[in-house]
């Protein structure tokens, strides 16, 4: 975990007719020394955090511990970065890049102090009859077992886990860069090894934060489609120009923009085709998936920008469900 260095030195006098001193020191090591990888395919750098239960840069229980990316670089502009005030490893949302959630497993359906699964993250305890909440810090029970596999441009994260619930997976992430291309792209593949079907949804967070520029005017977000948006903060502040979101004026610490779901989507897998840019700087990136997205949700906050597309799985015993993300960076704008 991130650790910082202090050196306290107390002296104490002592009336004994002569001088004396006692020290007290208490050192801390500065180093961030969490587990992590560096890629590259000679185009994109990036580093990726590792998950790791004691040691780990993110411990919550809301996302998905594989893939979570702190920096990524081409041609000299960045694309992730920390966006939020306070580290803590296990609040849900002390997380950078482009990282996922599944859906609680039968979460409303489980008893006060019984267990469920969330994909990704392990076995937890509902500790109430509260509804689910994305903020709670639910007790994990269950690890399961994590293995990670290295490459000079890749990086395979599997994670595997067996309960009492009835349910079983073996989850596969895996994060490379494509040879030659400015792309980063994420492989999944999803095993039920369980005895009952996995019914959940999955979305990626995206959090954004392109050459570091305040969400504001200099931040737009286009579809493939006539978008529409309601919700907290559009037309105040963002607002709506054909296929594009932009922005007004510059969100304020702690404002935010949010709709829960985006109208204009279609069922073509088509419309995951969603384009990212800083018009300032010219950077930006073009998101597309496989599959076709269930819902669309948006949230903004003033240091990140970030569409959400869900998807929909369903998964038999026995049965194998693969889907996979690209993201293309560039330097110019696309339309």
């Amino acid at each position: 975990m991130k650790r910082h260095i202090y050196n306290k030195t107390f002296f104490v006098l002592l009336c004994s007719g002569f001088l004396s001193a006692l020290v007290f020191t208490a050192e801390i090591n500065t180093a961030e020394d969490f587990p992590e990888a560096n890629i590259t395919n000679g185009i994109v750098n990036a580093k990726i955090y590792l998950p790791d239960m004691n040691n780990g840069y993110y411990q919550g229980t809301r996302f998905d511990w594989s893939g979570v990316i702190p920096r990524l670089e081409y041609k000299g502009h960045t694309y992730f970065g920390k966006w939020f005030d306070v580290y803590d490893p296990k609040t849900h949302d002390a997380i950078s890049g482009p990282v996922e959630e599944f859906v609680a497993l039968d979460f409303a359906d489980t008893k006060s102090g019984a267990d469920f699964v969330k994909i990704g993250v392990g076995v937890l305890k509902k500790p109430d009859d509260k509804p689910y909440n994305f903020a709670t810090n639910y007790e994990i029970t269950e690890h399961g077992k994590r293995t990670v596999k290295r490459k000079n441009d890749v990086v395979e994260f599997t994670h595997e886990l067996t309960d009492k619930t009835g349910y079983g997976y073996v989850y596969t992430k895996i994060v490379k860069l494509t040879k030659g291309k400015p792309e980063l792209v994420l492989e999944h593949s999803l095993k039920n090894t369980g005895k009952k079907t996995i019914s959940t949804s999955v979305y990626n967070h995206n959090f954004f934060m392109i050459d570091h520029e305040p969400t504001g005017p200099g931040m737009k977000i286009t579809f493939p489609f006539e978008v529409g948006a309601e919700g907290k903060g559009f037309d105040s502040i963002a607002h709506v120009e054909g296929k594009s979101i932009i922005y007004k004026r510059a969100l304020e610490k702690k404002e935010n923009v949010f709709s829960a779901g985006l109208k204009g989507l279609t069922s073509s897998v088509k419309d995951y085709n969603l384009l990212i840019e800083n018009v300032k700087t010219g950077a930006g990136v073009r998101i597309t998936g496989d599959q076709p997205i269930e819902k669309l949700v948006y949230w903004a906050c003033a240091t990140t920008a970030c569409p959400e597309p869900y998807i929909k799985l369903n998964v038999e015993s026995g049965k194998v469900v693969k889907w996979n993300i690209h993201y293309e960076f560039f330097t110019t704008a696309k339309k």
